[in-house]
């Protein structure tokens, strides 16, 4: 992240690196209050954090009770991490002292992570995955993610069908089918991806024969059965090369930023390297242990995705920005493990095919269909009348209070005017000259 987030910067940075970075330090320094949600992240991870007593100290309290909401988190060694960081730039943190430090944790704890690990890491840059939809453009996340591929995949499914029809006439078949067409691209992420460097990703994934063949699979009355993946022309031959936070940013200039990091589950793998205050995350469940088996979020994998030297796991992540005529008009990304995938799509959906704002949108019931298991999540904002429905259809519901943190920036073509919402199930701003 420190690499990607300095190579950003040289890439299209105006100020000062020292002064990106030292504002976070100084938070570090002085503390942040506790949020609800961090705070019940902090309760419902107790006895793992309290295993490592780095981790302990920074979000336990002395007699190992968590830190309540509203306690001061003061991050001293962060501070001073970051602190090097905003001095020196990635130097500081892929060499030397902080290196040596990982390394020394790693052996005492019976990891296999060295400090030529930390100097061998350097960030990707790679083509994004770009595709159509109603007369728009969207460009996606490319592959080590599953989110770019698959927005697109399910976008080309949902073409094919009059949404904006459906949705006035019969919600329940408005969601029935972008249920369905969420399946069959699962279904696929579990068989075809992986890291593109590594796995053999078919592009006509996002084909439109493709997709016109998936289409064909949907039937608006009933659920359909997916045994398993399907398979896209060429796929041998035509490759490409929770505690998730997604961050959306546009600028009278024309710079739009969609960008979402993640340390995977709630509090990561719960391990503060001692002396630094860096958590690390536990990405290694994002990989497929074995075929078959699930991860914590309950998704399937196949060899493509199975755990290789410097390969990158699979992810959802999903940030987006959305053009029309060549212009950015629209971003948006989520935080939710493999909802981001469907909160993005729905996103979509409902901003070009229903006409719906960014506040609009955060009133709509969310879907969300991952293949295995399967069952299908909705919402309580989706009626009860509609969820009936959908369970004729044969669909097996599981009905949530909400799931999912979602964040996007409209702006009007014609008045030039910003308009942001972001869900408010964490704390959360939306803030600029034109909210």
């Amino acid at each position: 992240a420190v690499a990607a987030y300095h190579r950003a910067w040289q890439e299209a940075g105006d100020l000062q690196w020292l002064d990106v970075v030292l504002p976070s330090a100084i938070r570090a320094e002085k503390g942040v209050s506790l949020s609800a949600s961090t705070a019940s992240a902090i309760k419902s991870k107790r006895n793992d954090l309290a295993r490592f007593p780095a981790s302990a100290e920074i979000f336990l309290n002395a007699d190992g009770t968590p830190k309540p909401e509203g306690d001061m988190l003061i991050q001293t060694d962060l501070a001073a991490t970051l602190r090097g960081i905003a001095s020196n730039g990635p130097e500081s943190f892929y060499h030397g002292r902080i290196a040596q430090l990982s390394e020394a944790a790693m052996h005492d704890n019976g990891g296999i992570i060295t400090a030529a690990d930390f100097a061998n890491c350097k960030p990707t840059i790679r083509e994004p995955v770009v595709s159509n939809y109603r007369g728009h453009t969207i460009i996606g996340f490319p592959p080590a993610s599953s989110g770019g591929i698959h927005v697109a995949q399910v976008l080309n499914i949902l073409e094919k069908f009059d949404l904006a029809r459906l949705y006035r006439e019969d919600q329940a078949v408005f969601y029935h089918v972008i249920i369905e067409a969420m399946k069959l691209a699962f279904a696929d992420r579990a068989h075809w991806l992986g890291d593109a460097d590594y796995a053999p990703v078919p592009k006509n994934l996002i084909s439109q024969r493709y997709a016109n063949r998936l289409s064909r699979r949907i039937d608006l009355g009933s659920t359909s059965t997916v045994a398993k993946h399907s398979t896209p022309p060429r796929h041998d031959s035509n490759t490409f090369g929770q505690h998730t936070t997604h961050i959306a940013v546009a600028d009278t200039k024309g710079n739009w930023v969609a960008m979402t990091q993640t340390i995977n589950t709630h509090m990561g793998s719960k391990f503060v390297i001692p002396g630094t205050g860096v958590l690390l995350n536990n990405e290694m469940d994002d990989f497929s242990i074995a075929p078959g088996v699930p991860n914590a979020f309950g998704l399937l994998g196949s060899e493509a995705n199975e755990v290789a030297p410097g390969k990158r796991p699979l992810s959802s992540m999903s940030p987006t920005i959305v053009l029309k005529d060549g212009v950015p008009i629209f971003t948006l990304g989520a935080a939710g493990g493999p909802t981001i995938i469907s909160q993005v799509i729905m996103g979509i959906v409902q901003f070009v095919d229903l006409g719906m704002s960014p506040e609009q949108q955060l009133l709509m019931g969310k879907v969300h269909h991952q293949w295995s298991p399967n069952h299908a999540r909705i919402t309580r904002a989706i009626d009860s009348s509609t969820a009936a429905r959908l369970r004729d259809f044969g669909h097996n519901l599981k009905i949530y209070t909400g799931f999912g943190v979602r964040q996007m920036i409209y702006q009007d073509p014609i008045s030039g005017i910003f308009y942001g919402s972001t869900d408010a199930k964490v704390p959360s701003t939306v803030s600029g000259p034109n909210r």
